[in-house]
């Protein structure tokens, strides 16, 4: 398992029955985690001073409990990277930040070529991978059926200081965008996407994980360039294993290179747990 294990402005401080305590910045929230099935609390002291707890509903969703008021937003780094956090509906705060693991990859990959990298970023939420990208010296299309998700991923990228960097926003449905790119004979030499479980499109289109997912990388690989660097699936899709997505890749991408899969993880603060949060499946040149 990949581990984020270098970050400075989040930690996971405790984790049981069902529940991890994490500390974002100087915000201590508790938010729901289905992976944590085991019923002890490590440090049982440390639960008295939560700042903000999500609480499921039976009939499905959930609500924040503040035992403060917290800011609107704030901003946690990591290495060079920004990122505005807000509670939102269904647990969320706008960062994955176990994703720190592929940002580093992305980041070295990029650094490492002597030329211009063109990204593509899929389903691409707040921007976390298009802020690294953009970081390490790429030019990223950042495409997400969400409004709201993009206007979000834009102050992302202003926190971190690349607002001047080559990045362009599309606000549409990703398999429509992917299609009007191929006619457009528009490449890329990268290709990221971290599609949901299940969604919804700008017009109501349907996506569906398992019945969507192959189709959509046979597509992308349209939009290659002939001298791709990498291409990254990531998903939390329940009962999905990563070496799905790195067969799923090794059948559409028949470029000599490197296929490798796996689970991404946070660690938890004076601890030897680990929490297993998503997995990957990556081609790279």
């Amino acid at each position: 398992m990949n581990v984020a294990n270098n970050w400075q402005d989040y930690e996971i401080l405790d984790m049981a029955n069902g529940e991890k305590l994490e500390k974002w910045k100087n915000i201590t929230l508790v938010r729901p985690d289905p992976q944590i099935i085991w019923k002890n609390k490590s440090f049982p002291q440390k639960w008295n001073k939560i700042d903000a707890k999500y609480n499921r509903s039976k009939t499905g969703g959930g609500s924040w409990e503040y035992t403060k008021k917290l800011p609107e937003s704030w901003q946690v780094k990591y290495k060079n990277l920004t990122f505005n956090i807000k509670p939102m509906g269904f647990k969320h705060t706008g960062l994955f930040p176990e994703q720190a693991v592929n940002w580093d990859w992305m980041i070295e990959k990029i650094q490492n070529e002597n030329r211009k990298i063109k990204v593509l970023n899929l389903f691409a939420y707040t921007g976390g991978a298009t802020v690294a990208c953009l970081f390490s010296g790429a030019s990223v299309c950042h495409v997400d059926s969400s409004k709201g998700m993009v206007a979000w991923a834009k102050e992302n990228v202003a926190s971190s200081g690349l607002e001047n960097k080559p990045v362009r926003y599309i606000v549409d449905d990703v398999i429509k965008f992917v299609n009007r790119e191929i006619r457009r004979n528009n490449k890329y030499d990268a290709i990221i996407m971290d599609p949901p479980s299940y969604g919804r499109g700008t017009n109501g289109e349907v996506w569906q994980f398992e019945e969507k997912i192959y189709d959509l990388v046979q597509l992308c690989t349209n939009v290659l360039s002939d001298n791709p660097l990498f291409f990254l699936i990531n998903s939390y899709t329940t009962g999905i294993s990563s070496k799905v997505l790195e067969n799923i890749l090794k059948l559409n991408i028949k470029d000599n290179g490197k296929f490798s899969s796996g689970e991404i993880g946070l660690p938890m603060k004076e601890s030897n747990l680990i929490l297993p949060c998503g997995i990957y499946g990556r081609w790279e040149k």
